[in-house]
Order: C-alpha cells, then sequence, then structure tokens
C-alpha cells in the first residue's frame, strides 16, 4: 500500500514535471530569440533544480520506507556509492573532455555535476535513516565521494572566476 502510494507520488511529480518542461517549450517556440539568451538559459537551470528538488519528495518517503528492511536497503546503498561515483567522473569529462567527448556526453555530464547538491541531499538523508552497519558505511562513501566532487567542483569554479577577474 505505502509502495503504491510512493508511486503515485513518482507519477503525480513526472505530470508536473512534463507539464512545466512542455510550458518551457511552448515558449521556446513562440520567441526562439528570446529563449536562447542567458537569461532564459538561467530560467531553464532553475527550473531543472525545482523539478529536482520536487522529486526528492516522493524519494524521501521511498527511503523511509526502504530503510525497515536490511537487504533492499543495502542494495539501495550500493547503487548510491555507484552513483556517487558518476559525479568525479562526469566532473573530469566536464572539464577535460571537451575536445575528446561527444557534446552530448559532455552536457550530459554538465547537468549531472550541476544536480550534484540534490543528489547529495538525498544522499545524507539515505545515509542519515540507515539502520543497518554495511548499509551505513556504504551511504558514508557516497556521501563523503559526492561531498568531495561537489566542494572540488565549487572550488574550481572559485579559482577560474578569480583567475579570469
Amino acid at each position: 500500500m505505502k509502495f503504491g502510494l510512493i508511486a503515485g507520488g513518482y507519477a503525480a511529480v513526472l505530470v508536473v514535471a512534463a507539464a512545466l518542461l512542455f510550458q518551457r517549450h511552448l515558449v521556446e517556440l513562440q520567441d526562439p530569440a528570446a529563449a536562447s539568451g542567458g537569461m532564459a538559459a538561467a530560467g531553464d537551470t532553475m527550473l531543472h533544480l525545482f523539478i529536482g528538488c520536487l522529486f526528492l519528495i516522493p524519494t524521501a518517503f521511498l527511503i523511509l520506507n526502504m530503510a525497515k528492511f536490511e537487504a533492499p536497503y543495502t542494495a539501495y546503498s550500493k547503487f548510491l556509492f555507484a552513483l556517487s561515483l558518476t559525479a568525479p567522473v562526469c566532473m573530469s569529462v566536464v572539464v577535460f573532455g571537451e575536445n575528446y567527448v561527444a557534446p552530448s556526453i559532455s552536457w550530459f555530464c554538465f547537468f549531472r555535476v550541476l544536480e550534484s547538491p540534490i543528489v547529495l541531499a538525498g544522499m545524507g538523508m539515505s545515509r542519515f535513516v540507515a539502520r543497518f552497519d554495511r548499509a551505513k558505511r556504504l551511504a558514508s562513501y557516497a556521501l563523503l565521494v559526492e561531498g568531495l566532487t561537489l566542494a572540488l567542483a565549487v572550488a574550481g569554479f572559485a579559482v577560474a572566476v578569480f583567475i579570469h577577474r
């Protein structure tokens, strides 16, 4: 029953996200020149972050309900650790892979690094509710990798801004 409600929450978030993205697409079709500027890009970024935060709501309930069972939660913690390993890979693609990787992969990696704070929040909550030792350890490692990658990305951005000043 609870997992059905959680699935319904994910479905509702998907419908809201699709509606918001479709509305943004219609605005872009109406005035392509205005939709390609820096302000539109900032609005798109805020929209993507908002959608990511919306997905955290049903995820929080899923994590709380799944934390009661050791085997599924340990498997989930393994998934979190694997997901955290994509952050340094994507950050290195963004930094070093401009001439070596397809633009679509570069953009995917850019958005993965951009959404890192939302992923970090989910990992933090996962670590907080973990009840079993192995799951706690895996969630802690995932949190560490994701947090260090985010800290390096912020530090790199700050250095880049300072150098190009």
